[in-house]
């Protein structure tokens, strides 16, 4: 049996889990989260815990089976603490800011690069070389860096560019000067 789908996921106080056929709906001082689970995975809240079951031992379902437990427990996670991800900007005048709802980077190119934030999501710049991406969804937190990262991703000769704050850009050397022959 699945070692992390057969574990039963705990539920804090302040979060309501409900099941509604193939829909598991979390709610929490972060908001609400909905999840649509396949149908052969069974879902039980049972007081302050929620169990997951699979109906056979193929291996869909038991890839199934571990996976919907980690949703549902991401989605507890999410619905009480939240998720973050952070990025740092790096580069010569390069700098991100925070303008009303929209994040604006200089980022080498001849215009500013304006990013608007979205539903479930809000934005930070604690410096200008920082940005701060929390939300109570880890997939549209994850989904939403990225998709910052790749308006500039790190170039591996200078290290310019955006990447996350725990990512290690592999430096290269640049060209070789030819050395004189005599």
């Amino acid at each position: 049996m699945s070692r992390i789908g057969r574990k039963p996921v705990n539920i804090p106080a302040g979060v309501t889990v409900s099941v509604d056929g193939s829909v598991v709906t979390v709610k929490g001082p972060q908001g609400t989260l909905k999840q649509k689970i396949h149908p052969g995975i069974t879902v039980q809240v049972e007081g302050t815990q929620v169990h997951v079951g699979r109906p056979n031992d193929e291996n869909e379902s038991k890839a199934l089976h571990g996976t919907t437990r980690s949703l549902i427990n991401n989605m507890v996670i999410g619905v009480t603490k939240g998720f973050q991800k952070e990025l740092q900007v790096n580069g010569v005048g390069y700098r991100a800011q925070k303008q009303g709802k929209n994040l604006v980077m200089n980022l080498g190119f001849s215009h500013q690069v304006t990013i608007p934030e979205v539903d479930g999501i809000t934005i930070e710049c604690p410096t200008a070389n920082k940005i701060v991406v929390h939300g109570a969804d880890k997939q549209q937190v994850g989904q939403f860096a990225s998709e910052i990262r790749e308006k500039r991703p790190p170039e591996p000769y200078k290290g310019k560019g955006i990447k996350y704050s725990y990512e290690h850009i592999r430096r290269k050397e640049g060209k070789a000067g030819k050395t004189a022959k005599k």
